[in-house]
């Protein structure tokens, strides 16, 4: 079973071709960090536009490195929840086409979910059920994946994603974006004890996030009580910005760490799986993988299927497929979906 998935929630176009479900062919990502770097931010209008002009060659790019053309696919699968209204309209809107003159099923994927079971790809034995931890600059969220159509979500962060805080946190040290691998390359030549930045943790023990407060803190320490994102440093900083970024990645991760080691406890699952950007962070994976208790194994995707990318697309659509599941084609988009 060959699936092309297609993908254009936010800012990457993206297309990939999987067979039988985890088997992943092409996996092609055209970025377009360079469009919006200089608003430090996407700009959905540009981003729109942008998917516009590439979807088509980023398709057939997918497919030329799978080595299959269109009429050796079964179906396509296309994100259609949640992400930029726009953007998503683009991806939706192509797939439409493509299954309508090819004759094609189309299944509607929620972006989330796929993040979810991105792993699967590059672990045979991952099997229903596990816990998903999915962290991006969008969502931040916790899963019980108890079945091919029983994804639960069991809590979620209260404020800012995580990655969201990351691409925030560069903003103020001055570094470009994605901030992400801009902070975690900075904070690499730091001090993660340096400075004492506050953990959240939920009062009641309950799967959810918060990163506002951290956010505010690194604010703070670097501008003074109450200063402004713009204002420069204070002049008396007592340790060096990559001690800064170090401190505020080990804070992070630990935010993350403990509500999803706690959540798979719940669960009495044996499986954590990491999904989303967030997931390629290199000081998460060593520290959720030291701290898991015996019995329990924590299993991350590739680097390329962290991001949002068109292959978990396919993986979750040839998952939903194998079901019997398809979507019709007036299938419309929800930009706010997270259930």
């Amino acid at each position: 079973m060959l699936v092309l998935g297609i993908d254009t929630s936010c800012d990457d176009t993206a297309a990939g071709v999987v067979l039988d479900g985890r088997d992943v062919r092409s996996n092609v990502i055209w970025s377009q960090h360079e469009l919006h770097a200089a608003f430090r931010g996407v700009v959905p209008e540009i981003a729109s536009r942008a998917h516009a002009e590439r979807v088509g060659v980023v398709v057939r790019q997918a497919l030329t490195e799978a080595s299959v053309g269109l009429l050796d696919l079964d179906a396509v699968a296309v994100t259609t929840r949640p992400g930029l209204v726009g953007s998503l309209l683009v991806g939706v809107a192509f797939a439409k086409a493509l299954a309508l003159g090819r004759g094609l099923p189309l299944l509607a994927v929620h972006h989330i979910e796929a993040h979810a079971i991105a792993a699967r790809a590059d672990h045979p034995d991952l099997e229903y059920p596990f816990v998903a931890l999915v962290a991006s600059g969008g969502h931040t969220a916790l899963y019980a994946c108890r079945g091919p159509r029983e994804i639960v979500r069991l809590g979620q962060t209260h404020d800012d994603a995580a990655g969201e805080c990351f691409d925030k946190v560069a903003v103020l040290l001055d570094l470009p974006q994605p901030g992400g691998p801009a902070v975690s390359k900075l904070a690499a030549t730091g001090r993660p004890d340096a400075v004492a930045f506050p953990r959240f943790r939920a009062e009641d023990g309950a799967a959810a996030f918060s990163f506002s407060g951290l956010k505010t803190s690194v604010l703070y320490y670097l501008k003074g009580p109450g200063g402004r994102r713009d204002a420069p440093d204070r002049a008396d900083l007592p340790v060096s910005r990559a001690d800064v970024a170090a401190s505020f990645e080990a804070a992070a991760v630990d935010a993350l760490v403990g509500p999803s080691l706690a959540a798979a406890a719940r669960e009495g699952v044996a499986d954590l799986v990491v999904g989303g950007g967030v997931a390629a962070n290199r000081v998460l994976r060593r520290v959720l993988v030291e701290r898991a208790p015996a019995g329990l194994r924590v299993r991350f995707p590739r680097a390329a299927l962290c991001a949002d990318n068109g292959a978990m697309i396919a993986m979750r659509g040839a998952e939903l497929f194998a079901r019997g599941e398809t979507s019709p084609l007036d299938v419309d988009v929800d930009p706010y979906a997270v259930d």
